[in-house]
């Protein structure tokens, strides 16, 4: 059924194909081929324009901004998609999952996980030119995170485009239960590991997030201001993966420790994937 809302009816033609397949393929549990026939290699901003038109899709269903994500932040993970940038996601409500409940794979297509530092903001950044230090003046506190990172990408065949429109392949995430103080914590210097299953899967540092989460977090700041919607007081954000992320199946227990803030665990439901109605 055609979608006929504001921000969609204000696409491109290749930008409204782009929404109209990815939309298909939240509807459907079915990965679809690349967007990126439908949107030049450098229209980042029709790629931002296909998310935000998608992210309100979901607020018309009931759910409400609860903060953003930043996604390749890793230079390893730049150079795979050939990009010198970070790029952003929308977090809403209907996202947040529980350390204590099992995560249904129902609208999950093809989940990978990753372990991060979260930042919960205590005041609205609306200056353009905030850096590292003035970003960490408005964080209340810092909390250990697992976002489960989801492609309705066939194979995750992605460029930079392909993943802005897809909201940044978000798909989901988990806050531990710490909440530290920055004067108590310093991002850039925590070290991670994230084990499945009790097997060690991945490793890292703060350092592998643009050098610090606190960068970051400024560099989303200003890119936000840039796009019209600066980030906001009580905000949630995921600030990028410490080290690999991987996949993850129905049944997986997964647990992660980021030193300063603590553990943040989530588990899977076990049983076969099922599509959305």
């Amino acid at each position: 059924m055609p979608v006929s809302a504001p921000l969609a009816d204000q696409l491109t033609p290749g930008g409204r194909r782009a929404f109209d397949r990815l939309l298909d393929a939240k509807r459907t549990g079915i990965p679809v081929a690349p967007v990126r026939a439908f949107l030049d290699a450098d229209d980042i901003a029709g790629a931002y324009a296909v998310q935000r038109a998608l992210v309100q899709v979901q607020l018309h269903s009931g759910a409400t901004v609860t903060g953003r994500k930043i996604g390749l932040t890793a230079p390893a993970v730049q150079a795979q998609i050939g990009v010198d940038q970070p790029d952003f996601g929308v977090l809403c409500s209907d996202m947040v999952r529980d350390e204590a409940t099992a995560i249904d794979f129902t609208g999950l297509l093809q989940p990978r996980i990753e372990a991060e530092v979260a930042f919960t903001l205590a005041a609205d950044i609306t200056d353009p030119e905030c850096d590292p230090d003035s970003v960490r003046r408005a964080v209340a506190f810092a909390s250990p995170a697992l976002e489960i990172v989801d492609s309705r990408i066939t194979n995750w065949d992605i460029t930079f485009v392909d993943t802005v429109a897809d909201n940044a392949s978000s798909g989901l995430y988990v806050l531990g239960a710490a909440r530290v103080a920055l004067t108590e914590f310093e991002p850039r210097d925590c070290t991670m590991t994230m084990s499945v299953d009790g097997a060690q899967v991945s490793a890292g540092n703060g350092r592998a997030c643009l050098g610090d989460p606190l960068n970051a977090l400024a560099w989303l700041a200003r890119t936000a201001i840039t796009f019209g919607h600066p980030l906001r007081a009580g905000q949630v954000i995921l600030s990028g993966a410490l080290g690999p992320m991987v996949a993850v199946v129905p049944g997986a227990q997964v647990s992660a420790h980021i030193s300063g803030l603590g553990p943040v665990r989530a588990s899977f439901a076990a049983g076969a994937t099922s599509a959305p109605s």
